[in-house]
């Protein structure tokens, strides 16, 4: 049963190729829409387009080289704009003096500037047809402080929950909405499973006694997410992070 209906509509979902992004791309294409992919990643997007042969297409693109971000996405006007772009580019915590400027900014360009960029690209075209809908994967790192305990993430999520609000401000007289999805922990990238792994088991179930729902989330619990602030239902919601955490609190 599809919960909601995106026929005929384009759909941009930057960080598609795995996790979190690739299950945002299931759900809009099962419910109807044509989805076009992005990533750096070319071979996990070169298996994702090979389990779809209508309505689908992929980029290969560095979303944080605005130039080429530009050249690639200016112009277009997708209906619905999800970006999942981020997370903490195989780094470790560490403390903060002993942090580079290039290790900070990596994280900052994949968190924020990829954002940055696509924004710049895309809303021209949706503030020409008067509608749009954008969502941010955010996280829960970005309302409090970070289970990573790197800096430079926790700092990009916030700085990524900030853009969001005042983007939903700036464009809300051109009829597009801007939301986040603010996820808990999930294992859905080699760099969170090894954070997982690293709790050890009385680690894994003290994080899970202290989640409501008693269970991690999966990356379909995001798209979801995303789905319902992407829809017509969800059309008076702007400027908002929804936390999916399974827990009362981010």
């Amino acid at each position: 049963m599809i919960a909601f209906d995106f026929s005929g509509q384009r759909v941009l979902v930057a960080g598609a190729a795995r996790g979190i992004g690739a299950a945002i791309v299931e759900e809009f294409h099962s419910a109807g829409a044509h989805v076009i992919a992005v990533d750096i990643l070319a071979d996990e997007l070169a298996a994702l387009a090979a389990r779809h042969t209508e309505r689908l297409s992929t980029e290969t693109v560095d979303l944080g080289d605005a130039d080429a971000v530009l050249a690639r996405f200016g112009g277009l006007a997708p209906d619905v704009l999800v970006n999942a772009t981020g997370g903490v580019r195989g780094q470790a915590a560490k403390p903060l003096e002993e942090v580079t400027t290039d290790e900070w900014m990596a994280i900052y360009d994949a968190n924020v500037m990829s954002a940055v960029n696509l924004l710049r690209a895309v809303v021209p075209g949706m503030k020409r047809r008067g509608s749009g809908r954008i969502v941010t994967i955010s996280s829960g790192a970005g309302l409090k402080p970070s289970l990573t305990g790197i800096q430079s993430y926790c700092s990009a999520k916030h700085g990524l929950v900030g853009l969001t609000r005042q983007m939903a401000l700036e464009l809300g007289p051109f009829g597009i909405t801007v939301n986040s999805v603010a996820p808990g922990f999930l294992r859905t990238s080699p760099d969170y499973e090894r954070q997982w792994e690293g709790y050890g088991e009385a680690g894994q179930k003290q994080m899970l006694d202290r989640i409501a729902m008693r269970r991690l989330g999966e990356a379909e619990d995001i798209s979801a997410a995303c789905a319902f602030l992407a829809s017509d239902r969800a059309g008076y919601i702007t400027g908002q992070v929804l936390p999916v955490s399974g827990h009362p609190f981010p």
